[in-house]
């Protein structure tokens, strides 16, 4: 876009709740990426959807942070997990031996994450709801 060329846009709307407008992420997302065309002011932005520009910025720092994140039809899914206790692993009592496998886990754009047979329990799991976030 050429400075000095606006970009019209059908304001977004949210739902009213309580006599304030509430907007979902994906309405948040739509407002934030179009601050980010060249030429484009948080501003004029703003007023055009009727927002504080504040509240605009306050959503760009999110997005950069990942805090609204893009829904797809390909996003994972969670599977049943069943964890035993390696004792009760085998029919006989014996533990079972380990096979050095691990478990991959993708937070896409964020991180993967690794975790190894006989990691802290705690540690996987503070880990994994940090990054959840």
């Amino acid at each position: 876009m050429e400075p000095g060329i606006v970009l019209e846009s059908e304001p977004i709307d949210g739902e009213l709740r309580g006599g304030r407008r509430w907007r979902t992420a994906e309405q948040k997302r739509q407002i934030v990426e179009e601050t980010f065309e060249p030429g484009a002011s948080v501003a004029a932005v703003a007023r055009r959807h009727r927002i504080n520009a504040n509240q605009v910025f306050q959503w760009r720092r999110q997005y950069r942070a990942g805090g609204l994140p893009v829904p797809s039809e390909s996003s994972p899914r969670l599977l049943p997990v069943i964890v035993t206790d390696p004792a009760e692993a085998t029919p006989d009592g014996e533990p079972a031996q380990s096979s050095g496998a691990a478990i991959h886990i993708e937070f896409p754009g964020r991180a993967l994450v690794t975790i190894e047979a006989g990691v802290d329990p705690s540690l996987a799991s503070a880990v994994i709801e940090r990054l959840s976030r």
